[in-house]
């Protein structure tokens, strides 16, 4: 039974033997072949149908971590999935990278056995392990030494590896390219000559590593060479010999020289110590300090030009080397002789105090000077200071005068402290010096000056007499009875009246004072000039223009001159029952003689019977109605009207207006005669012929019968107005605009013009004895109007 399993067993086996392909096909492809690209078709290499690979599931396995190719079961086509990497996908040390797979099919299944050879290209650079290459080198290192350097990497493998290196061009270095035993390439550094750390410490290269691509791919490497320091330089100093000036009596510690020896080495071979050489004799070594570190000669000893005038040391300057180096100078050190000796000045002669007016060149001073010191420390000079009126005149040998050289003024320097200087042409020069002061005489050169040329003073009417105006003070910038001012108003008559009888000046102080009391009605302002004149000999004076304005106050009341009316009484006026809204029923016009801002009048109805039915204008006092009057309305009505001014405290001004309605209307008659009048003419129409209409027709009758008759009466035919019916009616009848008057003549021109833009003509007629004028006003118009028997409208000024 065993045997028989064993035999089935044997069968199976070879039957699936026979299916695998025992052959392997090969295809070789270049890395980093584009995703898609095509390798091979394996339908057409297999011998397999194109139709049955759906049918038969083809498939393929790959012996890798990605799925890098793929076939394409419709045309049988091999085609990249992935990119391929070879670096990646095969170590450097494979001359040969594959890829296995196998093709799978069922129905029978079959297996194909795939070997792909992936081909290197030169996709990849050469790259060092290091960017930056240190090296350091002694300048002691001969000639031809050999230095390694860190060779460069390619992952790429066979001509695409480092090929060669280059290095950049420099005097002092080459390289020298040699062969692994592994065929890798690496570089040696060569020196071609001796280096010398003092010309040029770093030394920076470049090298670069080149592979044999087509086209070939480099990377570079910095080689920074550091030449290390040997003690091959000794100490040297700037001169082999010096030559110092000192002088005499120099204080102790004082700086003679600073040595300062150089040595081109660094670290240990370049510090210095400094010390006195053999021949430097004792006494000079102990008049004079050397510090070993610093080389700085200090004066150790007293210095004493008559004693020794010239000291000579030597000095060797010595490295800290291992082979130490030293190098030398000589120095001679020359005592110079000190001006010890100051100079002298003596003032002969001064002459103080002058006056300010002193003449030019006059001498004010004689002065000698003198040095006890020879040479150039016994020459002096003398000065004094500048920007002063003052200069120096040499007259003989160190005698100098002293003169005025600008004219002096005392206003401006009282005195002046003049410092004389002698200096001596040491060094250090020395100096010595002499002040005196020179006082001036005032001399009187200067008139009065006030602070003003012109003044305005401002003075409230109504002022108390002895009132304080101004202070007018002047200055006088000279002295004593030069200064002292006295003061005066010059005489000016204005309307006969001198100003000392209207204003006094304190002479003294200039204090300005109103001697009575000032009204703005009369008198609004004054101008005249006040002096100050100053006690000297002769006399100086100015004078200042003073000009005085008078303020005004709020101390006159307003005064109503419209309507006129005797003093206390009552105006009366008289209106129609029928005038329409808007009516003018009455102009009140209020006078005020003070300035125009406080004369400034404002009107209002202080009290008013119905207050619904009249209105009053507050800047040109017209009374309007406000509404026709009704049968409710009483017939008599009481307006007061107060006036007030702009002032502070305001004043004022009332009239009382008594307005009584009757029921017949009245028209107004105008002629354009050569002196015309206005008659108002009225009836008092008896309110029981209303009741009758008999008594309508008649007065109808007498109306047309008057208006022939006056037509036939004007001496030139015009054409007829329509009738006034809202025209107001009053005993007085005036009518006044709203005209500031100040005086008779300016009163009636006011009425005048204040007519005629109303549309009316003004007259001035003679009035009876008492009264200046009587001014009339009649409509311009010509044509008819209803009349009655009032009498004409006057108004006396």
């Amino acid at each position: 039974m065993q045997s028989r399993e064993r035999y089935v067993a044997l069968i199976i086996f070879f039957s699936l033997l026979d299916r695998v392909s025992p052959s392997v096909t090969h295809y070789s492809i270049t890395e980093e072949m584009e995703e898609g690209s095509v390798v091979a078709n394996l339908a057409t290499d297999l011998g397999l149908a194109v139709k049955t690979l759906n049918q038969r599931k083809m498939r393929l396995d790959l012996l890798a971590s990605k799925k890098y190719l793929d076939v394409n079961k419709e045309t049988g086509e091999l085609y990249v999935v992935e990119k391929i990497d070879r670096e990646y996908l095969c170590t450097k040390t494979l001359t040969v990278c594959y890829l296995k797979m196998e093709v799978i099919l069922e129905n029978p299944v079959r297996i194909f056995n795939i070997e792909m050879e992936i081909m290197d290209i030169n996709d990849n650079a050469p790259h060092f392990r290091r960017d930056v290459i240190h090296l350091d080198i002694s300048e002691a290192t001969p000639a031809a030494e050999r230095f390694s350097l860190s060779n460069a990497v390619d992952p790429d493998v066979g001509t695409n590896s480092v090929k060669t290196y280059h290095l950049s061009a420099s005097d002092f270095f080459t390289i020298e390219v040699q062969t692994g035993r592994d065929g890798s390439k690496f570089a040696d550094l060569i020196l071609k000559r001796n280096l010398d750390r003092e010309q040029q410490a770093v030394h920076n290269l470049i090298l670069t590593a080149v592979d044999g691509g087509t086209p070939a791919r480099s990377g570079t490497a910095s080689v920074i060479v550091q030449v290390l320091d040997t003690n091959d330089n000794p100490p040297t100093f700037e001169k082999s010999m010096y030559s110092v000036k000192i002088l005499e009596n120099s204080p102790i510690g004082s700086l003679v020289i600073d040595l300062d020896a150089k040595d081109l080495d660094e670290g240990a071979n370049s510090e210095i110590t400094y010390t006195y050489s053999l021949y430097t004799q004792e006494r000079t070594q102990e008049t004079f300090n050397l510090n070993p570190t610093t080389g700085e000669i200090t004066v150790k000893g007293m210095l004493n030009y008559e004693d020794f005038k010239i000291y000579d040391m030597e000095v060797i300057a010595t490295d800290k080397g291992t082979n130490s180096l030293s190098g030398q100078c000589t120095i001679k050190i020359v005592v110079e002789d000190m001006n010890d000796n100051h100079p002298e000045i003596s003032i002969k002669s001064f002459q103080s105090p002058v006056n300010e007016n002193i003449e030019l060149d006059t001498v004010i001073a004689v002065v000698s000077v003198s040095d006890k010191d020879s040479g150039d420390n016994g020459i002096v000079d003398l000065s004094i200071p500048k920007n002063m009126p003052f200069k120096l005149r040499e007259s003989s040998d160190n005698y100098y005068e002293l003169v005025v050289s600008e004219p002096l003024d005392r206003e401006k320097v009282t005195e002046y402290d003049i410092t004389f200087t002698v200096t001596d042409r040491g060094s250090p020069p020395l100096s010595d010096n002499e002040t005196m002061t020179l006082e001036l005489l005032d001399v009187n050169d200067n008139v009065p000056q006030f602070p003003q040329s012109f003044y305005t003073i401002r003075v409230m009417e109504n002022n108390a007499p002895g009132a304080l105006l101004s202070s007018l003070t002047a200055f006088d910038p000279d002295l004593h009875e030069n200064q002292y001012l006295v003061y005066f108003i010059i005489e000016k008559e204005i309307a006969n009246t001198s100003m000392s009888m209207l204003f006094s000046i304190n002479p003294e102080n200039g204090n300005l004072y109103a001697l009575k009391t000032f009204d703005y009605e009369i008198e609004k302002e004054f101008l005249f000039h006040i002096e100050a004149r100053d006690s000297g000999s002769p006399p100086l004076s100015s004078n200042v223009t003073v000009h005085i304005i008078i303020v005004d106050q709020n101390d006159n009341a307003p005064v109503i001159v419209s309507p006129w009316r005797a003093h206390g009484s009552v105006v009366e006026e008289k209106i129609p029952r029928s005038t329409d809204k808007g009516s003018l029923v009455a102009k009140v016009i209020a006078l005020d003689t003070d300035s125009v801002h406080n004369s400034r009048i404002t009107y209002q109805f202080l009290q008013v019977t119905d207050a619904t039915l009249f209105s009053l204008d507050q800047y040109n006092g017209e009374i309007r109605t406000m509404r026709m009057f009704s049968y409710r309305d009483p017939r008599h009505q009481r307006l007061v009207v107060v006036a007030k001014d702009n002032g502070q405290p305001a004043l004022s001004a009332t009239v009382t207006i008594k307005l009584s309605t009757v029921e017949t209307a009245v028209k107004a008659y105008s002629d354009m005669t050569e002196m015309p009048l206005e008659y108002d003419i009225f009836s008092d129409l008896n309110l029981y012929l209303v009741i009758g209409l008999g008594s309508v027709s008649f007065l109808l009758l007498i109306t047309i019968l008057v208006t022939i008759v006056l037509k036939c009466q004007k001496p030139k035919p015009s054409k007829t107005a329509a009738p006034c019916r809202n025209s107001v009616i009053s005993e007085r009848n005036s009518t006044i605009a709203d005209s500031t008057l100040v005086s008779n003549d300016a009163y009636w021109y006011s009425l005048f013009l204040a007519e005629t833009r109303k549309g009316k003509l003004v007259v001035r007629q003679p009035m009876p004895k008492g009264s200046r004028y009587i001014v009339s006003s009649i409509p311009r118009g010509t044509g008819l109007t209803d009349t009655s028997d009032s009498a004409a409208s006057t108004l006396q000024v």
